[in-house]
């Protein structure tokens, strides 16, 4: 979202909020004048003080002047104490619920720049430990005189890829829940290109990256959102994969609306314990002593493809391996 809608949201917001406090304390004061006055009206009496005759004016008294009333202080004075009191209080319950509904929109900002902060710096470190990966290898290339034009390539690759994922929460972060860019992308080439990027990774780990069935479908979701999704659940996976195993990814559909995405490891399965707040935010599993994990990963797969209206659950855990289940939107074909 742009500075001037921010700007208009804030001042739609200030003066809605404005307008409430201003009605809600109007209202307080004309209910308690409301009822001042009808206290002095029910307490006064006429000015004056012969007793009249049978069949005089009610009352007893005769008006010597009809346009003046007494009104009895000591029975005026208390409702006006109480009353005063009772303002106070409604007013002060008022500016109370206004700050409270003027700092909510701040709140929400200030999450939201956590947010984007937490997740920005979550899915920036795949890739940018993968690149330290990459120049790893080409310093000993080098070094050795063997030739670094793949590794360059695959570098280029790496660099691009970051570059999309940043690009892509930026935009993210100015949707402000706008709806969703529904484009067609292949699971199978997002697959592909995730098991690519996370690869150094899981070399250095010493774990394999293995494709299932990739089967050639179309996903209702951008291709650089669907590879985030994966890379996220292979990095996941080789964090937690023992040393000398393999984790596969496989992507096949589910009649003609749903995707689904499997990634199996064959680490030490995820504790009971742990199994219903893997998927919240920070929540952190065991150390595996290979890199210090945030709790992020899993939840930002949960946030993103819920709002594309999928889903992320732990299909099976055991203690021979555990798979994840990233289940998607089909691409709805559009013919002419």
């Amino acid at each position: 979202m742009s500075a001037s809608a921010d700007r208009a949201r804030v001042r739609r917001s200030a003066r809605q909020i404005g307008l409430w406090t201003g009605i809600a304390s109007a209202v307080v004061i004309a209910a308690g004048v409301g009822i001042l006055v009808a206290v002095i009206l029910g307490t006064s009496r006429p000015q004056g003080g012969d007793p009249v005759s049978a069949g005089s004016r009610p009352g007893g008294f005769e008006l010597r002047d009809p346009d003046h009333v007494v009104v009895d202080v000591d029975r005026v004075l208390p409702w006006v104490i109480v009353l005063g009191i009772l303002g106070v209080a409604v007013l002060g319950i008022i500016a109370w619920l206004t700050a409270r509904r003027a700092v909510a929109p701040l709140e929400v900002a200030l999450q939201a720049q956590r947010d984007f902060v937490a997740d920005a710096s979550h899915e920036l470190r795949t890739p940018l430990t993968a690149l330290s990966s990459r120049v790893q290898i080409l310093q000993r290339r080098v070094a050795r005189g063997e030739d670094i034009g793949d590794a360059l390539g695959r570098l280029r690759k790496d660099a691009a890829a970051m570059d999309d994922i940043l690009t892509e929460l930026l935009l993210a972060a100015q949707a402000d829940q706008e709806p969703v860019e529904r484009v067609a992308s292949n699971p199978a080439d997002a697959a592909r290109g995730a098991m690519e990027l996370v690869r150094p990774i899981a070399d250095g780990a010493g774990v394999s990256l293995e494709a299932g069935s990739l089967a050639e479908l179309a996903v209702a979701m951008p291709a650089v959102t669907l590879t985030r999704l994966c890379t996220a659940l292979l990095d996941n996976a080789v964090q937690h994969a023992p040393n000398g195993t393999a984790v596969v990814i496989s992507a096949v559909a589910v009649g003609a609306a749903v995707v689904e995405v499997r990634v199996t490891d064959q680490g030490p399965g995820v504790p009971a314990g742990e199994q219903d707040r893997i998927f919240t935010r920070f929540a952190r599993g065991p150390e595996t002593g290979r890199r210090r994990g945030f709790g992020l990963g899993l939840a930002l797969v949960r946030d993103v493809a819920t709002r594309y209206g999928g889903s992320i659950a732990l299909e099976s855990t055991t203690a021979a391996g555990t798979t994840f289940l990233l289940r998607l939107p089909a691409a709805v074909s559009r013919r002419r």
